[in-house]
């Protein structure tokens, strides 16, 4: 709360959603609207969850520039100044995000995203490619869109991975907000909840390229987008199928700027077979002749793939 009312740029109000707190929350947000009149506070009497809540704030804002920030994280004095100049200056921009640095319970990290759009869509392809509290968007923009609860922990990936779609992303290339990081963030639970809806919402985005959630190798489809490591040489087959089917896809489509999706798929190619399970002459016979990707293998990984595929 501290770092929003230091903001350099003070033309703006704070709403302020408790979710049914039950520690010394309240008094605290007592205490902060006798502070300052721009804050209001929207205390619910159940938890409703983070999806729930941002939906209801952005419900509830006046203001066609919308900024988030989380519980825990601070914003540094000149964030909310930077994003509403570039938005200003950028009106084709609807969602502007900003790198961000973890403290705390993590060795301090700055996290720098991709910055520019057609980047990012393809960064959204294996990973959320906005922090979330370091948003600044237009309300205008979501047409309908929202925080969905079925993919919590990951509703800010769900949201932001659909209306990058709709609308230009940008990053601003500077650390404009830290991150607190602890042990409690993700809990066992969350991580497996985070792994499926991760899996759904990287499907959602294959429909871009005519990919349908129905279709019996949707998984590979993902895979070849977003790595997965420890796959046996058979299943890697069927990854690397997909690839090629995912770059004729959008070579015909151009959902993706055809360079940088060519080049992201190379990688992740490149990856799931220096990371498979198991070798055989007839996987060696695949890769070198028939799926395309052999040359991207730097020379000292064909010969390694060679002797692991002969022995």
């Amino acid at each position: 709360m501290n770092s929003l009312l230091n903001q350099t740029f003070t033309d703006f109000t704070v709403l302020v959603l408790n979710d049914n707190s039950t520690d010394k929350t309240s008094e605290i947000l007592d205490a902060f609207t006798k502070q300052d009149s721009r804050i209001t506070v929207i205390t619910k009497t159940k938890n409703e969850g983070p999806a729930n809540l941002r939906n209801e704030g952005i419900e509830r804002a006046s203001t066609e520039f919308i900024a988030l920030l989380d519980a825990d994280d601070i914003a540094l004095p000149t964030r909310f100044e930077k994003q509403i100049d570039y938005l200003k200056n950028h009106p084709e921009v609807g969602v502007c995000g900003t790198w961000f640095t973890f403290f705390g319970d993590k060795k301090e990290k700055t996290v720098r995203h991709e910055v520019s759009h057609d980047a990012l869509k393809v960064q959204f392809l294996h990973s959320c490619g906005i922090g979330n509290p370091t948003v600044m968007f237009r309300k205008s923009v979501l047409k309908g869109l929202r925080f969905e609860h079925q993919y919590v922990p990951a509703e800010d990936y769900g949201l932001w991975s659909q209306l990058i779609f709709k609308t230009q992303f940008h990053n601003i290339p500077e650390s404009l907000l830290k991150y607190r990081w602890h042990d409690a963030n993700i809990s066992q639970t969350k991580e497996a909840n985070l792994r499926k809806s991760e899996i759904l919402i990287k499907t959602k985005q294959l429909e871009q390229l005519r990919i349908q959630p129905t279709n019996p190798e949707i998984l590979y489809y993902v895979y070849a987008v977003s790595l997965q490591r420890n796959q046996a040489s058979e299943h890697v087959i069927k990854t690397v199928q997909a690839a090629k089917d995912l770059l004729k896809h959008n070579k015909n489509l151009q959902v993706y700027d055809l360079k940088l999706f060519e080049n992201h798929i190379n990688r992740t190619i490149v990856r799931t077979i220096r990371n498979a399970t198991s070798y055989n002459k007839a996987f060696y016979k695949f890769i070198k002749n028939e799926s395309g990707f052999f040359n991207n293998l730097k020379p000292v990984d064909k010969l390694t793939f060679y002797l692991k595929c002969l022995f």
